[in-house]
C-alpha cells in the first residue's frame, strides 16, 4: 500500500498521523445508527434510517481512501483486461482466412485470450490441449436442438482460440515450416466452417460426415503439435 505524507510532516509523524487518516471512527458510527435505531417507530423509518447510517460508514471508510490512479495497473496485463470495449485482435497471415469470403464465419469477437508471448512451443502447447478438446465433442452430436446450440457455440469459441494460435505459430516457425503449418490450418479451418454449417441443418447423417473429416485433421494437430 502507499504511503500518503502530508505537507509539513516527516519520519514517524508523517506516519502516525497517516494512520491516523486511513483508521475509521466507529464509535461514531455505531452512535449516529443507535440513535437513529432508538428515534425510529415504524418499519419504514427504520429502514430509511439504517440506510443513513450505511452510507455514512462507507464515506467515512473510504472518503481517505484515494482512488487508484489510472496508471496503476496496465489495460492488458496479459491475463485479463481492463480497458472496454474488449479490442479485436488482427492476424498477420491473412492466408489463414477462407479463399472466397477473406474471412472465417467461426470467429467469435469479445472474447479474451490469454497472452502467453510469441513462443512457438507455447502456441503448440495450447493449439493441442484445444484440438484435445473439440476431439470430445463427438458424443454430443445429433439432432438435438439444446446440444446442437451447445456444439455449434463451442465449436466457435474453440476454433478462435486456434484460429490466433495458428496466426501466432506460423509467425514464429522458421521459413521452411511455414508452408505445411499454413495448409494444416487452412485445411482445418475450411473443416470447422463445414461442420458449423452442418450443425446448423440438424441432419445427423450430414453432421456425422463432417465431424468425421475434422476429426481426422484435429488429430493431425494433435501429433503435429506433440
Amino acid at each position: 500500500m502507499a504511503t500518503y505524507l502530508q505537507s509539513g510532516l516527516t519520519g514517524t509523524a508523517a506516519t502516525a498521523s497517516s494512520s491516523r487518516l486511513l483508521r475509521p471512527r466507529p464509535r461514531r458510527l455505531l452512535l449516529l445508527v443507535a440513535a437513529c435505531h432508538a428515534s425510529s417507530s415504524t418499519g419504514g423509518r427504520r429502514s430509511a434510517c439504517l440506510s443513513v447510517g450505511l452510507a455514512a460508514a462507507a464515506a467515512t471508510i473510504f472518503q481517505h481512501h484515494p482512488a487508484r490512479a489510472a496508471d496503476d495497473e496496465p489495460a492488458n496485463n496479459g491475463w485479463w483486461l481492463t480497458e472496454f470495449p474488449l479490442p479485436v485482435p488482427k492476424i498477420v497471415n491473412k492466408e489463414l482466412n477462407n479463399g472466397e469470403t477473406g474471412s472465417r464465419t467461426f470467429v467469435r469477437n469479445g472474447i479474451y485470450i490469454a497472452d502467453i508471448g510469441p513462443s512457438y512451443a507455447a502456441h503448440a502447447y495450447r493449439l493441442r490441449s484445444t484440438a484435445f478438446d473439440l476431439l470430445a465433442l463427438e458424443d454430443l452430436l445429433g439432432n438435438n436442438a439444446d446440444r446442437a446450440n451447445y456444439v455449434t457455440k463451442y465449436l466457435r469459441l474453440k476454433s478462435t482460440f486456434m484460429y490466433f494460435d495458428f496466426d501466432k505459430l506460423i509467425s514464429a516457425a522458421a521459413d521452411d515450416q511455414r508452408p505445411p503449418l499454413l495448409d494444416l490450418a487452412t485445411r482445418l479451418f475450411d473443416s470447422f466452417e463445414r461442420l458449423q454449417k452442418a450443425c446448423g441443418t440438424k441432419d445427423d447423417a450430414q453432421i456425422g460426415s463432417s465431424y468425421a473429416d475434422t476429426k481426422i485433421i484435429l488429430q493431425e494437430v494433435m501429433a503435429k503439435m506433440a
